[in-house]
């Protein structure tokens, strides 16, 4: 994977700092296969995002399944293009404690500038907690909307 560059791989592999929402979500990049686009994540999920019960509020799985099919499709692109989400679906199967949570996504079919992704949450010992599908566009990096 080395010489490859961009927004994604220059994060990936530590020469330029996570997002902060990935920072936050304790994302550490685990491995890629662009020719496949597929890719492996893990998160850490903390004491920080639960709910009363004790376990791991949805809206920050469905981040995690948000950061996991962005990525897929991410480490596939030229360093001058990134990607626009259209929208995300969330199944939320079983709760989860707090922890180590492994994301892994892919991308279904490509046709131009539209992707279909999927992405799965799981345990470390594989026991399946969530999936998402996405639709995402590829967009010039210098039309990706930044903050002022």
């Amino acid at each position: 994977m080395s010489g490859r560059s961009g927004p994604f791989w220059d994060g990936a592999e530590g020469r330029a700092p996570l997002p902060r929402a990935a920072a936050t979500l304790g994302l550490q990049f685990l491995d890629a296969d662009v020719e496949n686009g597929t890719i492996e994540l893990a998160f850490t999920a903390t004491e920080d995002f639960t709910n009363p019960a004790g376990n791991v509020l949805g809206a920050f799985l469905a981040a995690m399944l948000y950061d996991t099919v962005g990525p897929a499709l991410l480490a596939t692109l030229a360093p001058d293009q990134f990607q626009s989400t259209l929208e995300l679906n969330t199944h939320f199967l079983r709760p989860v404690r707090p922890g180590r949570i492994i994301g892994r996504g892919r991308v279904v079919h490509r046709a131009g500038d539209i992707a279909f992704l999927e992405a799965t949450l799981t345990t470390p010992d594989g026991t399946t907690i969530a999936t998402a599908g996405a639709t995402a566009r590829v967009i010039p990096l210098d039309q990706a909307p930044t903050s002022p």
